[in-house]
């Protein structure tokens, strides 16, 4: 039971935080160069007839080659043609070819991927540096402080939560001013907290400055760097850049959104559910579960696998849900084929429970369902939708209370 909790947890919070632009790798970088900030310089490969004119053009001394899909340990993965590693180093522009087309085209397979992996599309190509030192450098929004915040740590390149817990004294936080440039000595002192020294230390300040203009600019509500790096060269460059944006922004921010490639690498059912403000998380059970709110829905997860049930996903239709969201709520249940039963677990006090019961009713009908459903209603005129139920004619099991819910759910598999 508590394993559910805590594999969901971090998924269903990013749900209900409308803050989910996906950019990949290249796309970050590309915004923070257009802000003048210090990155590897790169190129974009897409399989196409230009790409041996791209590299042509593109003269490194060593090559980093990186496939572009949103997920993390890309190095470590395993494309489904066999072929190993989504991130390589060569010197030579014939492999740097031969590497995209082993990339392009074909699923990359992480940790952070789904089973099948994820498609490659493209491949950036990047100037090689050679680092010397690696720090960290965060810009976000912050409650506590009431607006943006600075978090720097000397120790880059590996994860922040781990630094902190273990020498906090390497976390430094500094509050920002929304309306002002950060102060030179305030940049000064960071970029020496950082561990530059002599000129580094105003190339660090200056970069610093230029992804604080880039943060106000775009509507960032976050941009980690990881490592914000020293080179060989004394450069100070933005190696690795994750970038998340207030999506309450998206109408003046209509160039950055249409960037977004959610859509192309997500769960379909949890795109198809953000368009209709829906909160969807797919799993490996089989009783498809709608629910209004996260908390409840978690518990009503809880108790069906207490029966000895397995649930098939989150879905919260949230506060204000109308009786077309739950046909959709219904569509996209229906089309995960493990689903064997449904649950609908309705407490209503926003939620009006009659609207859940028209809506239930009104699907049940389109989609000719064909699965046992089992509803539970509490709240807000529940005897108008319980008679609304009891009317349509339609072979839908009632509940008493959430316990009563889950083992008809459960009982109704058998």
């Amino acid at each position: 039971m508590l394993s559910i909790r805590q594999n969901l947890f971090k998924k269903v919070n990013s749900l209900q935080q409308i803050r989910n632009l996906n950019l990949l790798e290249f796309q970050s970088k590309d915004l923070l160069q257009k802000y003048n900030v210090a990155i590897q310089q790169f190129q974009i490969l897409d399989s196409s007839t230009n790409d041996k004119t791209v590299l042509e053009k593109f003269d490194c001394p060593e090559y980093v080659v990186k496939a572009q899909i949103l997920a993390g340990g890309r190095g470590k993965g395993v494309f489904d043609n066999g072929f190993k590693g989504g991130v390589h180093i060569t010197t030579s522009k014939e492999e740097v070819l031969s590497l995209s087309k082993k990339m392009i085209g074909n699923r990359l397979i992480t940790k952070q991927t789904p089973k099948s992996g994820i498609t490659v599309k493209k491949v950036m190509v990047a100037r090689s540096v050679n680092i010397v030192r690696e720090t960290y450098l965060c810009i976000l929004l912050d409650r506590e402080h009431n607006g943006p915040v600075l978090i720097a740590s000397p120790a880059g390149g590996v994860d922040i939560e781990t630094v902190a817990e273990e020498t906090p004294e390497k976390i430094k936080t500094v509050p920002l001013n929304i309306d002002q440039p950060i102060p030179e000595q305030t940049l000064m002192e960071i970029a020496k907290f950082l561990g530059f020294k002599e000129a580094a230390i105003k190339t660090c300040a200056a970069e610093i400055q230029k992804l604080y203009t880039l943060f106000k600019a775009v509507d960032a509500v976050q941009i980690e760097i990881n490592p914000l790096a020293e080179t060989d060269k004394g450069e100070v460059i933005s190696v690795d850049a994750k970038l998340n944006f207030d999506d309450n922004a998206e109408f003046r921010q209509k160039d950055i959104f249409s960037m977004d490639i959610s859509e192309e690498e997500s769960d379909h059912r949890e795109v198809e559910a953000t368009k209709y403000n829906l909160n969807y998380v797919g799993m490996d059970g089989n009783i498809g579960c709608l629910v209004n709110g996260a908390g409840l829905a978690m518990a009503t997860m809880d108790i069906i696998k207490l029966n000895g049930g397995d649930p098939a996903n989150f879905l919260d239709v949230g506060g204000g849900v109308k009786e077309e969201q739950v046909l959709k709520a219904f569509q996209i249940l229906t089309s995960d084929p493990k689903v064997k039963s449904i649950l609908v677990n309705v407490f209503g006090g926003i939620v009006n429970c009659a609207t859940i019961a028209n809506g239930v009713v009104t699907a049940s009908k389109v989609l000719n369902l064909n699965v046992p459903l089992v509803v539970r209603l509490e709240g807000t005129n529940v005897t108008e939708a319980r008679k609304i139920l009891k009317d349509s004619g339609l072979a839908i099991q009632t509940a008493s209370d959430l316990d009563d819910a889950a083992q008809k759910a459960v009982n109704a598999l058998q």
